[in-house]
Formats: C-alpha cells, structure tokens, sequence
C-alpha cells in the first residue's frame, strides 16, 4: 500500500511538471528594443514599459521582455531586424531608416510639425497615411505614434539665428537638418543620439540637437554651456513611434492581437499627455546644472525655415520620388 501511494505521488509530481512545461511553452515570449536609457523617466522606454505590463496583465500568455540602452541590437540595427522578424517590437526614431526609405526623412523635416497639438493632427493625416503605408510594406507596423520635439546645444555658444552656427560641428539629427545646418556654415557629424555624450566630451562634437527626452536621460548637461528650448518656436519634431514586426503579429492569436493593440493604444495615450511635461523637465535640469537656457524668436526661427526651404526641402522634393507631394500633405494639416 505505501508502494502504491508513493507511485501515485511521484505520478502526481510527474503529470505536474508535465503541465508546468506545456504552460511554459504555451508562453509567447516577445522581445523589445531600443537604444534609450531603461528606468531613468526616458518617456519612450516608459512607453514600451507600459505596454509590457499591460500586456502582461491581460493574461493571454503572452509577455514582453525589454531590452533598453541598446543592449540587444545597436540603434540603427533595429530596423532591420524587426522588418525580419528577429526582432518584435521597438521604440524607434524612424529617420533612423531613411537611408533605406528616403520619405522617412520627411518625419524630421525643420519646422514642418511646429507644436504638439498640431503632431496629434498629423497622426491621422494623408501625410502619415503614406508614411505608414512605406513601414507596412516593409514589414512592420506602428501600435503608438511618438512625436517628441528637441532642442539644441552647444559647448561654444547659444544657437539662435543660423550665423550661431557657423564653424561649430554639429551632431544633427537626420539628413533634413544636416542639410539645413550645412548650408548655416555649420560641420557635421553623424551619429545615434546614444553617442553623443561621448562625442562632447572628447570634442568630436561641438554641439548637438537631438530631443528633449535625449537631451535628459543622456546626461548632456554635463557638456553643454548653452541649451535652446523649443519654446513657441519649436524647429525641432520627431517621429519616434512603437513599432512590431508584422511577422512577429500575425504569428499571436486573436486575444493576444487584441491585447497588444489595446497596450499600444494605452501607451500612445500615455505619452501624449505626459510628453509636454518633457520640455520643462528639460529647462530645469539644464539650469540645475548651471547652463543658460535661451529660446529662438520668431524672427531665427522665419531665418532658419528660409534657409530648410532653400536646403532641406528642395533637396528633399529633387531626390525623393513624390518628395514634394509628401510635404505639401504635411503642411496642408492645420
């Protein structure tokens, strides 16, 4: 009899672990990446957090493993290989892509979004309709649009008109504004905002302008002598929404599908109340540390859009197929 109840027991532990492995393997695991700072307030880090437990919440089997700061794959590696299907999901700044699909570059245009407000009208606009349409075919898709707006600074001095800039090397973000801040008389070095700490410091850069969020969680006031707010007159937007593999989507089942809509929905509604707080956090951690903080006046800012029209844009509508179409859909949003 107790030979009998022992080969129950070690029966009952055998079916137990045989039902632990079937619901670990029932488990979808998914995998996220980006190249911002993880648990430091970085707002988009906090997007893609938020949709982790969101989805984890749901209890549909399925989870979400983060890897911030770049740990799992290089900034500009990302596209690649969430448009493969190695990786899932990402907070991804999209002109990144641009060397592969130049229209990306119309998502970091000088002066083309202006305010947050007018970002939100821009999601559901025939501009970004076309946009979208290029990252589907691609093979992904966006579960949050992100617009975050971006400053400059510099070790020399403030960057206000474009005659500030001359003769400074500057990391800019994306070829619209290198081209711009070429034809100022600036230099320019290109490189992911997650090296541009270093770049200051070991004097390859001499300025930078990347966005708010960046110019807090990586620390840039320990190098800068002078920041230039956005303000009223915000030169500076970028698009830097969720992405999923559409691979990686169409591989979950309906309930999962659902849950990671609705994550996605929740994170996009999240950042847009908490991103316009993003600009003063910035202000006050630059005067914290002892750098001036200026803002460009309507007049710099009419100076600079002068010089992105003569620059940026042209070159933009010349060499991007219906380049010129993209941008009049743009600036057709009120």
């Amino acid at each position: 009899m107790k030979k009998l109840t022992r080969m129950l027991k070690f029966s009952v532990v055998i079916a137990a672990g045989t039902l632990a492995a079937f619901g670990a393997q029932a488990e979808t695991v998914l995998k996220a990446s980006h190249q911002f700072p993880g648990g430091k307030g970085d707002i988009r880090d906090e997007m893609v957090q938020l949709i982790a437990r969101e989805v984890a919440a749901a209890n549909v089997g399925l989870s979400i493993q983060v890897f911030p700061g770049s740990s799992l794959y290089k900034p500009n590696d990302q596209w690649n290989a969430m448009t493969r299907g190695l990786l899932d999901l990402t907070s991804f700044p999209l002109d990144y892509a641009s060397g592969r699909h130049p229209e990306f570059s119309a998502t970091l245009m000088p002066g083309l979004v202006g305010n947050f407000d007018r970002a939100i009208r821009l999601n559901d606009s025939e501009f970004m309709k076309d946009i979208k349409k290029i990252v589907e075919d691609q093979g992904a898709m966006v579960i949050s649009d992100a617009w975050l707006s971006g400053a400059f600074a510099s070790k020399k001095n403030c960057i206000t008109s474009p005659d500030t800039i001359k003769g400074q090397v500057i990391r800019a973000a994306g070829p619209a504004f290198e081209e711009m801040l070429a034809t100022a008389g600036a230099s320019i070095s290109s490189m992911p905002s997650s090296e541009i700490y270093s770049g200051m410091q070991t004097g390859v850069l001499d300025a930078a302008n990347t966005s708010s969020a960046s110019f807090v969680s990586y620390r840039l006031y320990e190098q800068a002598k002078c920041l230039t707010a956005p303000g009223k007159n915000a030169l500076w937007f970028m698009y830097e929404p969720v992405l999923m593999s559409k691979q990686s989507y169409n591989k979950l089942t309906p309930e999962q599908k659902k849950a990671i809509l609705a994550a996605g929905e929740k994170a996009e509604i999240y950042f847009n109340e908490e991103v316009r707080k993003g600009d003063q956090v910035m202000i006050d951690a630059y005067k914290k540390a002892g750098v001036q903080v200026v803002e460009m006046s309507k007049e710099d800012y009419d100076a600079w859009l002068e010089i992105a029209k003569q620059s940026a844009y042209k070159k933009f509508a010349e060499k991007v197929p219906g380049g010129n179409k993209l941008i009049e859909k743009a600036l057709a949003v009120k």
